[in-house]
């Protein structure tokens, strides 16, 4: 799965938490977040800092909201990818490190495997 595949597979099944995400879609999406923070928060610091008068970082927490739903639905199908219960995503160490490890071969308990014929 390539870098736009994976944005729009996030936001088109944002409360998807059923089936699996191999690393590629859950990798790509991760990028994608940390990118998008990253620009909310310039533009917090810098454009919008004259107009804000509450001190409260809107497009920083606008960015957060916006994906925060996604991504843990993306962590749990990648979980569900290892065999792990997506019930994992929230504890962010141990759901990062099993994000790095291969998906288990063939058909789990959570779906047929997404790399499948692609491999």
């Amino acid at each position: 799965m390539g870098f736009k595949e994976a944005i729009s597979y996030g936001f088109r099944h944002y409360v998807g938490f059923n089936g699996r995400a191999a690393r590629s879609e859950y990798w790509f999406w991760t990028l994608f977040v940390f990118l998008l923070w990253i620009v909310a928060l310039l533009l917090d610091l810098t454009v919008l800092a004259m107009f804000n008068t509450t001190g409260v970082p809107v497009m920083i927490v606008l960015a957060i909201l916006a994906t925060l739903l996604p991504s843990l639905a993306v962590s749990a199908r990648r979980l569900h990818d290892i065999d792990r219960s997506g019930w994992w995503a929230p504890l962010i160490v141990p759901a990062l490190v099993w994000g790095f490890m291969r998906g288990t071969v063939g058909t789990n308990r959570f779906g047929p495997d997404p790399l499948e014929g692609k491999v």
